[in-house]
């Protein structure tokens, strides 16, 4: 393969996984997930909200007691998800886990 396919195709993954349709979509299958994992009680506390005017703008809404769990289906998720994608969920799982510990949460 030569090293002008090579970087053609690490180009299109890059593009194609930092599109909000493919960040709603992994941010949709880390819910259900989640939703999966979790006591039914707390199923109902999970919810990503996509913002309108800016589709990159997600709101996480998540019960204390799911972060944890959250944070281990983020982390297994990653390994499946292209480059730019992979990127921005860590970036968003690093941003979780110094919330939940500045709230006093112990991971």
């Amino acid at each position: 393969m030569s090293i002008d396919l090579i970087l053609a195709k690490v180009v299109n993954e890059a593009r194609s996984g930092l599109v909000p349709e493919a960040l709603a979509f992994w941010y949709s299958i880390i819910v259900e997930r989640v939703r999966a994992s979790c006591p039914e009680e707390l199923r109902d506390k999970i919810r990503v909200e996509q913002d309108e005017i800016l589709p990159m703008k997600f709101r996480l809404n998540v019960s204390k007691r799911v972060v944890p769990l959250l944070l281990k289906v983020i982390d297994d998720a990653l390994q499946e998800m292209p480059y730019s994608s992979r990127l921005y969920f860590e970036t968003v799982y690093n941003i979780i886990a110094d919330e939940y510990r500045k709230a006093g949460g112990r991971l």
